[in-house]
């Protein structure tokens, strides 16, 4: 990443306005057509090129101010990570590569996948800085990331199948889906123009101008105008047959749901107008935009994504008025949408370094909205919640830094992009954004920090209001060197160290301590340590906060934790009580009675705390004697207080803990989370307690009192949800007397006919909410009873069956079939108890109750399923992995992750293998295979370039397995070169276009050659040499050559197949010593084959990868651009007979083309299927095998002639145009690699034009 104040400096111009127009969207054929306009003010005089961000869109042409046509060259490493060296198989080499690709395409670098040559005809004006135009036309087909279509396979129309689609991704993925400038630093005004059929609504984001109809009516165009300046990142799209809500209480919020949704979307939305009227009033000015949209999707990429004026969410946050658990989640959500309204679309980060300050402001606005809505004990328990989720991450996989610009961190992923960094850590990340922002709220106060926040916000108001040449647009950026400033000026505070401490450094203060009284002089001596050599300790210098609770009242104490002090006195306030009775006051100012008879009576200290409110990001060990903590845990009201102790109880199984936990347990007046968490306490207890335990098992005689008939206390009443602190008890407790073990280790039979009493008596019928999470957390309960089989076996081999199964297994089988078929019938709300039906199964699998069969959760694994029914079943066969280590259900769920719909389901089916892998480095397996290995390398070098997320998510199950190193399953290969990873300048992804070859792009007169001489080699190959040099159209050219690079990549095997003279490519290598403009090639024989995809199980060193291709359109575009949107409009063309299918293996990462397309590509992920067709993915025809042989004949002839034929440098993907045979166009193409390339499998069409 750049550094503060780089940007203008990288990228010479300025991005005034953009025009975004989608000419045409076919649901059916998941494909849109359009183009895109910029508006660029030249910086710089000498100005010759603009680099433009694009992946898989298809350009057909390039023009400037509508009368030029424009040159470009287009180039994304990113679509093969690792090319310089096919051996290497460790993550380190991984990395470097990754983010050396990432920001070899990083607009704040001044770079971009399309660079665009200005023609000279524009020069005149650009020296005299006038702004221009440039024009793009693009498509985009069956796209794999950035935009995604949801298209159910049923018969009849798409819209009647409420098929919709949507932008789906995480940060700059705004490059998939249309040309822009993908960065955070370049905002801009928007025109945005949406043509749809006349059955769909567009959605995007801005003010609604216009929506026009076309004569016949069957299409219509919507026309948005965002007129405060916006960045491409927040840029986003939804197109469907919505249903449109106006928010009765605002109507400027409008609200989208599918069909037959509207009902519950009214209930789900209806104080969404709270959210706006809090923020409003806080930050003391209005909501930015003048409107706002919620837009409700299936397979939804994550809950909630913002845009700016619009936010895209997912169907499954939607609820009626019966649900009571999803409410709470789910205004949660809604809530840190709007707030992200203000920072993070409205303000939005200058640079990735500076990402932490949107996300932790809208954290903290959501954070006040919760604390006014929910109360301040849901506040603090998440941050309580937030606080833990950090420190046990900083504990077990690395530390977390906020911002990366100074230090970089020990993981196995670079943190300076965020196409790199792992999902898992910017959840931790979002963690800490929040409570960075809450602890400088602690250290500059409340109030200084909403007037800081108010500033931003007016500053930003008053720069958007100003046009493009007053400069002003930057105060809608935010940075870490500006708002220290603001701070400074606002409040006169220079919070630098603080940054310094929690900002750029990573790690948590861990304590660890104890303390004894001194009677004699009345004196508490606190000694207090820190851990520095655990993982994730930060050394912390500072104030420290200490409470003790007296008995004379509480009293704070502060300290200054100093490098080598550890030792502290602290006065007491009080002197020791011998019988006397008084009240007690506490920090609330509430004064109780205490029964003191527990505590030591020469000491006047009831219980003491560190850091009790969580101004640091600390873990804290103490010591302290049991009865102080029953003495927090009851008199205590701070919530995280209450939280320490039940969780220091646990270690301490004792009558007087067993009597705290109850009476906590039995308070009304105690914050409902915290009764939940102690009755798992008190299971645990008295699991300890299991000998000496006496009277009924822990909690029945509670559950009785509470929920029980009034005539017959045994029986459970009906159900009443409308106190909601009993129903969240009604749920828990069960759940909690569940875990409960007699001196046998099993559950007592009391406990297991008490749960399924439960289910017999269960009586919902005069409830007015749903019991489905109560129904789910019996199934839950029941399956927590179970433990592992002992049974007799009267043959070897034989597994459980029906005969010989336990009465209680019996009976929890009965009622999960029972749930089970009327799920089917009768489905509950998200399917709740299907969900805890398939968790129930899997518990019972693994104790040996059942027979281990995963094809079970396979098929409710399939796409088609709801959701979350999916991944309880993803959960249960990735456990299944684990205790079986079967390689055909690995390869099954690999398949799955890269071959489903739904991005979600692959996403979290790789989290899950992380969460619970099959097995970890060092260990033996069954799977520890080497067609594993070149499997997930495979993922995460290739197959996932269109979406970061997956590919950092198969990088995380790689390092969970294998680690850093390199897998000790592969063999080693006699030439392996071991490479320094110290010396990592050296090693450049080869992909990475050098400046020289820029400035060859620019020298319009030169063109190339191809040279072809014999190289020296022991084996009977051919080396050739391909200069890669400026493509110039038509005109002669002049052989450009270059030094030879110092390291060459060792020979590749290619096979040749069609290279259109209508797609140029440039292949490009940079080294440490030289940028090389020459490769080297060697084709080990004359004859030419059709590649083969290669078995994981059976690779080797190099593994080919079979990969559909998408037909590209010629360099002159414009009529095929016209015969594109003419089929979008349904103007039928007559269709050339469909060609046979040609093979090439070629760079996939590096591209030079003027004029030509940029890829589309489909990864064929299953080992043994057929190339797939683009139009469909159906099946290709078998025509490539019939004419395979001539093909070899007439590509052998060719290959003599190929030093006569001039060389075009071509895209990865081919310009097919039908008035040319495979023949001519293997004459007319070329030769090229680069080490490692996968084995390319291009699909020829019927038609240039794809199908729509």
């Amino acid at each position: 990443m750049k550094k503060e104040g780089k940007t203008d400096v990288s990228r010479p111009y300025k991005l005034a306005h953009q025009t975004l127009c989608i000419r045409a969207i076919n649901l059916e054929k998941k494909s849109l057509i359009g183009y895109v306009e910029l508006v660029i003010h030249p910086l710089r005089q000498d100005l010759k090129r603009v680099k433009i961000n694009s992946k898989q869109c298809r350009i057909y042409h390039v023009s400037i101010n509508d009368q030029y046509e424009a040159k470009f060259l287009y180039n994304d490493p990113t679509l093969e990570i690792c090319q310089g060296d096919a051996k290497q198989r460790n993550l380190d080499y991984f990395q470097h590569c990754h983010f050396s690709a990432m920001s070899a395409v990083d607009p704040d670098n001044g770079n971009g996948e399309i660079t665009v040559r200005l023609p000279p005809e524009m020069y005149l004006n650009i020296a005299e800085l006038r702004p221009f135009r440039l024009c793009i036309e693009f498509s985009l087909e069956n796209p794999k990331g950035g935009l995604h279509f949801v298209v159910p396979d049923l018969p009849g129309p798409a819209h009647e199948n409420a098929a919709h689609v949507f932008t789906a991704g995480l940060n700059n993925c705004s490059r998939l889906w249309f040309p822009c400038l993908d960065t955070y630093s370049e905002p801009c005004t928007w025109k945005i123009e949406v043509t749809v059929d006349n059955e769909l609504t567009a959605v995007t984001c801005g003010d609604l101008i216009e929506v026009i109809s076309t004569p016949d009516k069957k299409r219509k165009t919507f026309h948005y105008f965002l007129s405060i300046p916006t960045s491409a990142p927040n840029i986003g799209m939804a197109v469907g047959p919505f249903e449109i809500h106006v928010d009765p209480n605002m109507h400027e919020v409008t609200h989208f749901c599918l069909p037959h949704l509207t009902e519950i979307l009214k209930h789900t939305t209806n104080y969404i107008h709270q959210a706006f009227e809090f923020y409003e009033e806080l930050l003391s000015s209005r909501y930015p935009y003048t409107c706002y949209k919620h837009v409700f999707v299936d397979e939804a990429y994550v809950e909630s994504t913002s845009y700016a004026t619009m936010s895209v969410l997912s169907t499954n946050l939607l609820h009626s008025n019966r649900i009571i658990d999803q409410t709470i989640s789910t205004r949660t959500v809604l809530a840190e949408a709007v707030a992200k309204q203000f920072f993070g679309t409205f303000i939005a980060m200058q640079t990735w370094s500076d990402a932490w300050l949107p996300m932790g402001i809208s954290g903290y606005l959501c954070g006040l909205f919760i604390k006014k809505t929910f109360g301040n004990n849901e506040y603090r328990f998440r941050i309580s919640n937030y606080l833990k989720d950090v420190q046990d991450y900083e504990n077990r996989v690395g530390g977390i830094v906020l911002d990366p610009t100074k230090r970089d961190s020990n993981h196995h992923f670079s943190i300076k992009s965020p196409h790199t960094v792992s999902p898992r850590y910017m959840e931790a990340f979002r963690s800490k954004c929040f409570l960075v922002m809450r602890m400088l709220e602690q250290r500059i106060g409340e109030q200084l920090l909403i007037q800081v926040v108010n500033k931003l916000v007016a500053l930003a108001t008053t720069g958007a209001s100003q046009k493009v040449g007053a400069n002003t647009w930057g105060n809608l950026l935010l940075s870490t060197s500006s708002f220290l400033k603001i701070i400074s000026t606002v409040t006169g505070k220079d919070i630098s160290p603080f940054l310094e401490l929690w900002v750029s450094q990573s790690g948590c203060a861990r304590f660890f301590g104890n303390f004894v009284f001194n009677r004699k002089r009345n004196v508490v001596e606190l000694e207090l340590k820190q851990d520095l050599g655990a993982k994730g300790a930060l050394k912390y210098v500072g104030p420290l906060t200490v409470t003790i609770q007296e008995l004379d009242g509480s009293f704070n104490h502060n300290f200054k934790i100093e490098e080598n002090k550890t030792k502290f006195d602290i006065t007491c306030h009080s002197k020791c009580r011998r019988n006397k009775k008084k009240k007690i006051p506490l920090m609330t100012g509430e004064e109780v009675d205490m029964d003191l008879s527990a505590m030591d009576a020469d000491s006047p200290v009831l219980w003491l705390r560190v850091d009790p409110d969580m101004n640091l990001l600390s873990h804290v060990t103490w010591e302290q004697p049991d009865y102080m903590w029953q003495y927090q845990l009851r008199y205590e009201r701070d919530i995280v207080a209450q939280r320490e102790a039940i969780r220091a109880l646990e270690n301490y199984p004792t009558a007087g803990t067993r009597r705290a936990l109850t009476d906590i347990l039995e308070d009304d007046h105690c914050f409902y989370r915290i009764r939940m968490e102690a009755a798992h306490c008190l299971a645990k207890v008295a699991n300890s307690m299991v000998g000496v335990w006496a009277g009924p098992p822990a909690m029945m005689t509670i559950f009785r009192k509470m929920f029980g008939s009034h005539s017959c206390p045994a029986i459970i009443r009906q159900n009443n949800f409308s106190n909601f602190q009993n129903y969240f008890l009604l749920k828990t407790i069960p759940n909690a007397m569940a875990l409960l073990r007699n001196i046998h280790t099993i559950c007592p039979p009391e406990v297991f006919k008490f749960i399924m009493e439960l289910f017999k008596y269960n009586d919902n019928s005069r409830n007015k909410f749903s019991d489905n999470y109560y129904r789910a957390a019996l199934v839950e309960a029941v399956s927590k009873t179970v433990t592992p089989a002992i049974t007799l076996m009267s043959t070897p081999g034989q597994g459980p069956t029906a005969d010989n199964l336990s009465a209680e297994t019996k009976q929890i089988l009965e009622e999960i079939t029972r749930y089970l078929n009327l799920e089917k019938l009768l489905p509950c709300y998200r399917h709740t108890v299907t969900v805890s039906c398939l968790s129930a199964i899997r518990t019972l699998q693994k104790f040996g109750h059942l027979p281990s069969e995963v094809e079970f959760f396979k098929s409710y694994a399939q796409h088609g399923v709801f959701r979350d029914i999916r991944l309880a079943a993803i959960d249960a066969i990735v456990d299944f992995i684990k205790t079986e280590s079967r390689p055909e259900d690995m390869y099954w769920i690999l398949n799955l992750v890269e071959t489903d719909p739904d991005l979600y389901v692959r996403h979290y089916a790789l989290q899950q293998l992380v969460l619970n892998p099959p097995f970890r480095r060092m260990e033996t397996s069954a799977l520890h295979t080497e067609g594993l290995v070149e499997r997930l390398w495979k993922m995460m070098n290739c197959t996932f370039s269109y979406d970061s997320r997956l590919r950092c998510d198969a990088a995380d199950v790689y390092f969970t397995l294998y680690g850093r190193t390199r897998p000790s399953c592969l063999p080693i290969p006699d030439n392996m070169v071991v490479l320094s990873l110290k010396d990592r300048k050296n090693k450049m992804n080869p992909a990475y276009v050098p400046d020289e070859m820029e400035e060859m792009f620019d020298d319009e007169e030169e063109d190339e050659e191809v040279g072809m001489e014999e190289g020296e080699s022991s084996q009977v190959d051919t080396e050739a040499d391909i200069d890669v040099t400026d493509i110039g159209g038509e005109e002669p050219s002049l052989k450009r050559k270059s030094p030879p690079p110092t390291e060459l990549p060792p020979p590749l095997v290619l096979s040749i197949g069609s290279v259109p003279e209508t797609c140029p490519l440039g292949i490009f290598n940079e080294d440490s010593a030289s940028q090389s403009k020459r490769l080297k090639l060697k084709m080990e024989s004359e004859t030419l084959e059709e590649p083969q995809v290669t078995e994981p199980s059976k690779a080797s060193g190099t593994q080919e990868v079979t990969v559909t291709k998408t037909p590209v359109t010629p360099s002159s575009a414009t009529s095929a651009y016209a015969a594109e949107f003419l089929k979008f409009v349904g103007v039928k063309q007559e269709h050339p007979a469909p060609e046979p299918q040609l093979s090439v293996t070629m760079d996939t990462s590096s591209r030079l083309s003027e004029g030509s397309s940029s890829p589309t590509t489909t990864a064929v992920g299953s080992e043994s299927s057929a190339p797939l067709s683009f139009a469909g993915l159906l099946p290709s025809s078998a025509s490539a095998t019939d004419m395979s042989s001539a093909t070899d004949s007439k590509a052998h002839k060719a290959k003599k002639k190929k030093k006569k034929n001039k060389h075009k440098h071509k895209h990865k993907h081919k310009h097919d145009r039908p008035d040319k045979d495979p023949l001519g166009r293997i004459r007319e193409g070329s030769f090229n690699s680069s080490e490692n390339s996968p084995s390319v499998t291009q699909t020829t069409l019927s038609s240039p034009e794809f199908e729509i």
